[in-house]
């Protein structure tokens, strides 16, 4: 079947990278936001658009061992509490995952605000791992919706509109519930354009990995399969 792209309700829309196989596992990609904003996501966003090299590179690292890619378009640019509006758009992304693909399991990634949002819907059935890059956390963040779920954390240290002090602090509290990886990116900021070799590895290893993929198409990433046996205090501060 050729990709597509399709409407998912209230002017959200989902782009479909499609497996060359029978559908093993869904990678569903989230992109950012802002606090606050009514405004239509174009495709030719910026925020949507950081996203779209990452769905295409684990399409092809996944796409002939089963691994099909969907990336959320949201209906508007921000998070909008109490309305929480990229929330919504992502549980219907997994309510349409979950009628094409019953008992598939499910890898989330999201950039800024998309990493929350994954935070907040990792308590889907279908989930089990979600990739947070460079996520948008406060102290107010629960970790419930996360427990029994594999989470990986990246951050860049000069990150100035996102904070990397938040996010630790959040893995703090998530590490209670299941397991955590957080990885420090050296000298990247909020964009990941600075080391985007080393986004794409962690990205494509963590969630091929989490999927049972990697161990079959022999891209297992050996930095993230060591980073898991390492002590509370070193795997939430992983420096790469």
């Amino acid at each position: 079947m050729s990709d597509e792209s399709v409407e998912i309700g209230h002017d959200a829309a989902l782009t479909v990278l499609r497996a060359r196989t029978t559908v093993r596992a869904v990678a569903l990609v989230l992109h950012g936001g802002a606090e606050h904003g009514h405004e239509r996501i174009r495709p030719w966003s910026h925020a949507y658009l950081r996203m779209v090299p990452f769905a295409r590179a684990l399409h092809r690292a996944g796409r002939a061992h089963g691994l099909e890619v969907r990336q959320v378009r949201n209906r508007v640019r921000g998070w909008n509490k109490p309305h929480l509006h990229p929330v919504h758009d992502a549980r219907e992304a997994l309510a349409g995952i979950r009628r094409s693909h019953p008992d598939v399991p499910v890898v989330l990634v999201g950039h800024s605000m998309g990493g929350r949002v994954a935070l907040r819907v990792a308590d889907d059935p279908s989930v089990v791992a979600v990739c947070a890059l460079a996520p948008w956390t406060t102290e107010k963040d629960w970790v419930e919706p996360v427990s029994g779920v594999r989470v990986l954390i990246a951050h860049g240290t000069h990150d100035v509109i996102t904070s990397p002090r938040a996010s630790y602090e959040y893995a703090q509290r998530a590490d209670r519930v299941t397991d955590v990886v957080r990885a420090e990116v050296r000298h990247e900021g909020h964009a990941l354009l600075r080391r985007p070799g080393t986004w794409t590895r962690l990205v494509l290893g963590f969630t091929l990995d989490a999927a049972g993929i990697g161990a079959r198409n022999g891209q297992r990433e050996p930095l993230l399969t060591s980073a898991w046996d390492l002590p509370a205090a070193d795997r939430l501060r992983f420096r790469v």
